[in-house]
């Protein structure tokens, strides 16, 4: 009989295009080898050139969903991704605590406060963001904003390392265990630097800069990357390291789908050990 692999839980909305969301979650969990478990709360109307619409999952099927697979299957690790409103958000931290899930219970929690679009706007109202900061942040094992989320839930805008630290010093004020400024974003510089803190010790984690357009869910599948190592034990710093060489991976392989903006691809994993 074939060993049951860990179980990752991702809290998140679909992608209709198969690249971001839900559908890039379990793709990289398969490919980390771990079983992935789904609680959507929202389903997206988008393909390569972007979002043009979403209808928002009742909330108490939001909840059912996690309790669900929670009470039953067990839950090694779980992280958020696109969680839409004020009222999701509330109900998901509100139903962590009950199924035992978060930083303070032993079963990692990674939160990616989708917050931002590929153009850098806001995708969330203010009540939404703040929820995040006080509902989420304090449950969090990590969490893991690119840079334009970082501005719209810090107000600094990250330019260099000086304001990269600065940047992470104000999102653990939130209260999450550690804290992951990716670099990405920061298209003058020449790699991509993220930056991983908990406060006492500071991680530098540099890696090349690809000449290409098509990264449409790259934080998804970085963050559940991270959320798979976790649930198989690793500790954090190792989790994000390994996260970051599965993501550089991905990058490098990502393709062209569409007219806009292609995926990641974690098809590399098909044929490498």
């Amino acid at each position: 009989m074939t060993a049951t692999p860990r179980t990752a839980l991702t809290i998140a909305g679909s992608d209709s295009g198969g690249g971001a969301g839900i559908q890039a979650d379990l793709r990289t969990f398969f490919a980390n080898g771990v079983h992935g478990m789904v609680a959507l709360t929202a389903v997206t109307v988008q393909n390569s050139l972007g979002v043009q619409g979403f209808s928002e999952i009742p909330v108490d099927v939001v909840t059912g969903q996690i309790k669900a697979v929670a009470t039953d299957m067990g839950v090694d690790a779980a992280k958020t991704g696109m969680l839409a409103t004020a009222e999701i958000i509330n109900a998901v931290a509100k139903t962590l605590d009950e199924v035992h899930i978060g930083r303070s219970t032993g079963t990692p929690f990674v939160v990616d406060p989708v917050a931002a679009s590929m153009t850098g706007h806001a995708l969330l109202r203010e009540e939404a963001l703040e929820a995040i900061r006080t509902e989420l942040f304090p449950r969090a094992t990590l969490i893991t904003p690119n840079l334009d989320e970082v501005r719209l839930l810090t107000g600094v805008d990250v330019t260099g390392p000086a304001t990269q630290r600065e940047a992470a010093e104000a999102l653990l004020e939130f209260g999450s265990e550690w804290v992951l400024v990716k670099g990405g974003h920061l298209d003058a510089a020449q790699d991509c630097v993220d930056l991983l803190s908990d406060g006492e010790s500071w991680v530098e984690l540099s890696g090349p800069r690809f000449d290409t357009r098509n990264t449409h869910g790259g934080g998804d599948t970085m963050a559940s990357a991270i959320t798979s190592s976790l649930a198989k034990g690793a500790d954090v710093p190792t989790a994000v390291a390994e996260g970051k060489r599965f993501i550089e991976r991905c990058v490098a392989e990502s393709y062209p789908l569409g007219a806009g903006v292609g995926p990641v691809s974690p098809f590399w994993r098909l044929s490498s050990p």
